[in-house]
């Protein structure tokens, strides 16, 4: 006998903390629909994330290096995979809702458009007369508005307390106002714990792209002191890293944060004693972050991968080239919207242009980019 809803929601119940997001108590979703027999409505949540349109094209969407650049790199899409991985981990090791947890993860960078954060700034430069564009606010916008699979409403039609992970995933923008959040009130452990990971893992898998494109060397990385706490937790003291050892790094560097994070969090959590959602989403600050030393060590990596990698001169001329990618098709599109499919030239009837626009070229992926710029500007191309 497989395990119906019910059952799952008693486990859920019995295992996890009394501050844990717990699948029975979610206020439901916005617009009303039987649950699933055999999945909790987070676990649905899940599945719906991942069979979304946008949630495919991550795969050919840009982490640092562009997608012709190499099958090493990560994408989105492995990026995505790496920080639900570690997300759920946390979340297991502090006993709240790993798949609420898994889901947000999952979620948190469906919005973002081809060719990385380049992307992402053209597209805000264009858009900064036209109420601008975020990739935050673009992420909550794909699961609420723009992806269309039921003929009832838009979007996905997921929980509650999964849209407002997704909001609460710090960022300069105001996402909270516009999802109609307080900004005051913190996100839940869930949302925080998917919410740091995004960083943590972001910081990892930059620094083993980066050793791996020779961008910098372990001899750079010695004024770095995370670094140098690596080494010697490996007892290593070479000069050339090879794949094996570059592996050891990587795998060592999530260790350190991720049991930084796990006794920090603890720590906090004695110390506030919370007994639900509410008393953890009503703190000052969140609970969940690095111990001082780590949280200094870590920012300091930070710091060394911007002005070793993503300013290096090979990463500043595909983010360049990017930009101008965008900036040419959104203004080709702009002056003549009759080059954009036809679905788009209906929605310009009820939405604004330029929204619309933006909403068409961030769907795209860097490979559907390149080959949506040749068809505009390349005469040998057919339209």
């Amino acid at each position: 006998m497989y395990l119906e809803r019910g059952r799952l929601e008693e486990l859920e119940a019995q295992r996890l903390s009394p501050y844990a997001q717990l699948s029975r108590d979610s206020r439901g979703r916005i617009h009303e629909e039987p649950e699933s027999r055999y999945r909790t409505a987070f676990q649905r949540d899940r599945d719906r994330i991942i069979h979304s349109a946008a949630f495919r094209r991550l795969e050919y969407k840009t982490q640092v290096f562009v997608n012709d650049e190499g099958d090493y790199y990560r994408t989105r899409l492995t990026h995505t995979l790496e920080v639900a991985q570690i997300g759920r981990t946390i979340a297991r090791a502090l006993w709240v809702n790993e798949d609420l947890v898994e889901t947000i993860c999952l979620a948190h960078d469906l919005g973002h458009p081809p060719f990385g954060h380049a992307g992402e700034r053209a597209l805000d430069a264009m858009m900064a007369e036209h109420g601008g564009f975020n990739h935050n606010h673009q992420s909550y916008r794909v699961i609420t508005e723009l992806e269309h699979r039921y003929p009832q409403w838009a979007g996905l039609n997921l929980t509650r307390e999964t849209l407002y992970g997704i909001a609460k995933h710090e960022t300069n923008y105001d996402l909270s106002r516009v999802a109609g959040l307080d900004p005051v009130m913190r996100g839940s452990l869930e949302a925080q714990i998917a919410n740091i990971t995004d960083e943590l893992a972001y910081n990892a898998h930059d620094l083993d792209d980066g050793l791996n494109a020779d961008l910098f060397t372990p001899q750079d990385l010695q004024q770095v002191e995370i670094w140098r706490e690596l080494c010697r937790r490996l007892d290593w003291h070479g000069w050339q890293i090879d794949e094996i050892t570059r592996h050891a790094f990587i795998r060592e560097l999530i260790g350190v944060l991720v049991d930084d994070v796990l006794r920090t969090t603890e720590q906090n959590l004695e110390r506030v004693q919370p007994q639900s959602v509410t008393d953890i989403q009503r703190q000052p600050q969140n609970l969940v972050g690095y111990s001082q030393h780590v949280g200094a060590m870590n920012k300091a990596l930070k710091q060394f991968l911007y002005e070793n990698m993503y300013t290096n001169y090979r990463v500043v001329r595909m983010q360049r080239r990017a930009e101008r990618f965008i900036e040419q098709m959104f203004t080709a599109f702009a002056e003549d919207p009759r080059q954009l499919p036809k679905e788009c030239q209906e929605e310009m009837k009820a939405r604004d242009m330029y929204r619309v626009v933006a909403d068409f070229i961030a769907g795209m992926t860097d490979r559907s980019a390149l080959l949506e710029y040749r068809r505009l500007f390349d005469p040998m191309m057919r339209p």
